[in-house]
């Protein structure tokens, strides 16, 4: 049977959900953002996203054009096709979310990882494109990641391999609380929301004038840390500095997993460029066992905005 000239990608972040209809070409030809929190139930959320849908849908010629759909969202699960009991969404437990809007928009739709997704996107159309070896670490309200081996993404028996930002950096009884209701994951300092968390715990314990303190505390956001990094305030600097370091030790323990050819980041508080990448770089080379010492690229994905999960989340629904 022909193929239908489009696919929807969807990238389900904590905050926005961005959907993106793709051509053949890898051409985001339409696209149109829903806030993720707000709806109350999932069946709220998916009819609201699929009345938003309409009208790009109707700019490509209806859905009889739309030859499949693919999700990339926080503990997607590739084989169910379920989100599941994913921390910083509002709804609990197992959500069939595939299936949901499958029966919606009378379409076969996929689901993975929204790491997962980023990593598809990288390796077919970004800086990736030709690595057999990788590791994607997407940075935003969580920390994400989608380890790629042999060429192939690494889902494990049961869909979840690769929650690289729930493992453990800090063991001590101060950890902080992480959203999965561990203590001390990586997220937990390394997200955009983490960075945040940083900021606030340091100006309420420490006199350092910055222009921080000018932004109601619940107002700010990694964007603000890393605005005020590039105009030198020291605490921001400071911030980026903590979060690189930690990112930077954490990505040399991964690399004993699957000694990859690169690790490549992507989200929000990567638009800090080498404030961020600076440090990560500097720890890194400081922690990597020796045998791995200057072969992995730190790269910044090269793909704009959601562009990198909504092509990889895409390239589900073209297999389908």
């Amino acid at each position: 049977m022909e193929k239908k000239p489009y696919v929807i990608g969807l990238d389900l972040g904590g905050t926005n959900s961005v959907f993106g209809i793709v051509d053949g070409k890898a051409n985001v030809v339409a696209s149109v953002s829903v806030k993720t929190r707000g709806h109350g139930t999932a069946e709220n959320y998916v009819n609201n996203c699929c009345e938003a849908l309409q009208t790009i849908i109707s700019q490509v010629g209806g859905i009889e054009k739309i030859q499949a759909m693919g999700i990339g969202a926080p503990n997607g699960n590739y084989y169910s096709g379920s989100v599941e009991n994913a921390p910083n969404l509002e709804w609990r437990g197992i959500i069939p979310l595939a299936k949901m809007f499958s029966e919606r928009l009378g379409i076969p739709v996929a689901l993975t990882n929204d790491a997962n997704a980023a990593a598809i996107g990288e390796m077919a159309y970004g800086v990736a494109k030709g690595m057999k070896n990788f590791i994607m670490i997407t940075l935003g309200t969580g920390v994400g990641s989608g380890i790629v081996v042999n060429g192939q993404l690494v889902y494990g028996s049961d869909g979840f391999a690769g929650e690289l930002g729930h493992v453990v950096i800090d063991r001590s009884k101060s950890a902080r609380d992480c959203g999965c209701g561990r203590k001390g994951c990586l997220e937990a300092y390394c997200s955009a929301t983490g960075m945040v968390r940083t900021a606030l715990e340091w100006m309420a314990i420490r006199t350092t004038p910055s222009t921080l303190r000018d932004i109601p505390f619940d107002k700010l956001e990694a964007k603000d840390i890393s605005i005020a990094a590039s105009q030198g305030d020291f605490m921001a600097k400071e911030i980026m500095n903590y979060t690189g370091d930690l990112l930077g030790k954490a990505c040399a323990d991964f690399c004993n997993f699957s000694s990859p050819e690169a690790f490549i980041f992507f989200g929000g508080p990567t638009k800090a460029g080498d404030l961020l990448m600076n440090p990560i770089r500097k720890a890194y080379d400081e922690n990597v066992l020796m045998n791995f010492k200057g072969k992995a690229k730190l790269l910044l994905s090269e793909l704009d905005g959601a562009s990198a999960a909504v092509l990889g989340a895409s390239a589900l629904g073209w297999e389908l």
